[in-house]
């Protein structure tokens, strides 16, 4: 499975202006409801719930907000850099400017967690991070989800 399927070009948000945690929760949950066509309250209401067990908020400006939604017949990812960054409660308590919503059906197990552990080696990775930040619209921002993962095994 790769990122760039996972997240489709028209998933990809390159300038999304909130200024809450909540607020960057329910954009990307009514743009996901539009790629799914599943409720956005539904899917706000379940990455809500999510967050309230401990923050997506995986440090160095990063979140990865998720959730198993009943109706859903695959994984799907939305991907947004925020216009500024936003207070998500983050473990490292920096303010998050990189989201990346990850949905999966009900049953979907493995594959969830398979999905989930791809998107943080991604974006662990500073380098790409960095290149996110910088790159210039969707198209940019696209690519780089698809790069793999440099290793840095000691």
């Amino acid at each position: 499975m790769e990122l760039q399927n996972l997240v489709p070009l028209e998933a990809v948000i390159p300038n999304l202006k909130v200024s809450s945690k909540k607020q960057a929760l329910q954009e990307l949950a009514a743009f996901a409801a539009e790629l799914t066509g599943l409720d956005a309250r539904t899917i706000t209401d379940v990455v809500m719930e999510r967050e309230k067990l401990g923050t997506t908020g995986v440090g160095q400006g990063v979140a990865i907000p998720h959730g198993k939604l009943q109706g859903l017949d695959q994984l799907h990812g939305v991907f947004a850099r925020l216009a500024n960054p936003v207070d998500f409660e983050s473990i490292d308590e920096q303010p998050v400017d990189l989201v990346f919503l990850l949905l999966a059906p009900e049953d979907a197990g493995a594959d969830h967690l398979k999905a989930l552990a791809k998107v943080s080696r991604l974006l662990r990775n500073l380098s790409i991070c960095g290149k996110i930040r910088e790159a210039d619209g969707r198209d940019a921002i696209h690519a780089l989800l698809g790069e793999q993962e440099t290793s840095n095994a000691a």
